[in-house]
């Protein structure tokens, strides 16, 4: 409301009409599940229907459009200038969830309409997740939640890890990436291949960052939201890393589209299908773009080719010897999918997908190339513009990160923190947040999933 006033009546409209149709099928029972399908595509057809007109609505349009001047057919459908409401695409995703469930009879339906209008607009979460489900979150609302220290201190220690992966990594890496990715044509060879491998770490900190704030802010309230990442480029395959990123909506799509398109239980061609249709809509969701949707249908390939050549790269291993070296083994899987990963993220990040085949071609020119990875050219195009220190902050800043993931395989960093000395204990703390405050990028960077 305080962005636009107006846009807050979508939010009130989508909740009043999910809590009125979750109710009406809740008067059906399991053998009247047929009476409670016009209350489901009611709900289902009006958050769909805002979602399609305000974020897809131009974006479709457009390429009508665009088709309509190729073919030389005439085309009068107006655009409309509509600006995107924060968090719509979590929201609507959330509510579907619950109505969705309602219907199929795995939860109650909330007859409280303050207690699931919480649930809506559950501040924490609400404009970029993580995507809760009734299940975990609605029963949390109705209990009594007292003050407890140690919750507190978790959700604080929480929320100064992600205020450090977005101000101190993704908004420093962000000035480099946009320099490089905002002006393509001032820039060649191995500056994309840098931009694009800090892109992969900006993205994951800046998104990591806001889930981990927002956990641990439900956190010192007494609410606990779920996981929304797990150390993703460790994944040593590609389904590994879906598993590992964006945890809330990968398997939304896992359980309210892909199981219900049949999953892996139908025939092969039907299960490839199932897949490649999964992440096109997946990139859909993330932005009204082609870009996004090549990003999508890239991990599409991704999961069906993974699938198809199991075989052969099995063998290929045991053939090579690397069956016998488990460790060098996992590092070789990682650093691929990494790599595999990061292409995708050149479509993701590109403003056109002109810009995305242009960044392309020049980083695989700089690959057959190796002499020019050496270049010096690359230290004044890529961190020169903004400065050697945030050059040097990003990347040991992201190292410092990395060997947290690398003992949190081990253990928890946080039962390491408990059993130190308090002096020892405060100093990590005090350490990381005057590290933040000197070297972290206080501007106008905002969070790169407010988008969506």
């Amino acid at each position: 409301m305080a962005w636009k006033p107006a846009y807050a009546i979508i939010l009130v409209i989508s909740t009043l009409i999910d809590y009125t149709c979750s109710r009406s099928m809740g008067r059906y029972t399991d053998e009247e599940k047929d009476r409670r399908k016009p209350w489901l595509w009611l709900s289902l057809g009006s958050n769909l229907g805002i979602l399609l007109l305000f974020k897809y609505y131009n974006f479709f349009n457009d390429s009508a459009r665009e088709l309509a001047l190729a073919l030389h057919v005439p085309y009068a459908m107006p655009a409309f200038d509509l600006l995107l409401p924060m968090g719509i695409s979590f929201y609507t995703f959330q509510t579907m969830s619950y109505s969705i469930d309602v219907y199929n009879g795995r939860i109650k339906p909330e007859r409280h309409l303050g207690i699931f209008a919480l649930f809506v607009t559950f501040f924490p979460q609400l404009v970029a997740g993580p995507i809760e489900r009734a299940g975990n979150l609605l029963g949390q609302l109705k209990e009594k939640h007292d003050f407890n220290y140690t919750r507190v201190v978790a959700g604080l220690r929480r929320m100064a890890w992600g205020f450090f992966k977005k101000i101190m990594i993704a908004d420093n890496l962000a000035l480099m990436v946009n320099e490089v990715y905002n002006n393509p044509g001032d820039f060649e060879g191995f500056s994309f291949i840098l931009a694009t491998v800090f892109f992969a770490f900006q993205i994951y900190c800046d998104f990591s960052g806001y889930s981990d704030i927002a956990i641990g802010a439900a956190q010192i309230m007494g609410f606990n939201l779920m996981e929304n990442f797990r150390s993703p480029y460790f994944a040593k395959t590609i389904p590994e890393f879906w598993s590992r990123w964006h945890i809330s909506l990968s398997t939304w799509f896992r359980d309210y589209l892909y199981i219900p398109l049949g999953g892996n239980r139908v025939v092969k061609w039907r299960w490839y299908y199932n897949l490649f249709i999964v992440f096109l809509v997946s990139g859909l969701w993330h932005g009204a773009s082609w870009t996004f949707v090549v990003w999508g249908a890239l991990h599409g390939v991704y999961q069906v080719s993974g699938i198809l050549t199991r075989e052969h790269r099995n063998a290929f291993v045991e053939k090579t010897g690397l069956a016998d070296h488990p460790q060098l083994y996992k590092w070789v899987q990682v650093l691929t999918v990494f790599f595999l990963v990061c292409f995708a993220w050149i479509f993701f990040r590109a403003n056109t997908i002109g810009d995305a085949f242009y960044i392309v071609g020049q980083s695989f020119a700089t690959l057959t190339n190796p002499l020019q990875v050496f270049s010096l050219d690359v230290a004044h195009d890529v961190y020169m513009n903004q400065g050697f220190k945030v050059f040097m902050v990003s990347v040991l800043s992201v190292a410092v990160m990395e060997t947290v993931h690398l003992i949190q395989r081990n253990g928890s960093v946080t039962a390491l923190l408990t059993q130190r000395p308090a002096w020892v204990r405060w100093g990590v703390y005090y350490a990381a947040i005057i590290a933040v405050l000197l070297f972290g990028q206080f501007g106008s960077q905002e969070f790169i999933y407010f988008q969506f």
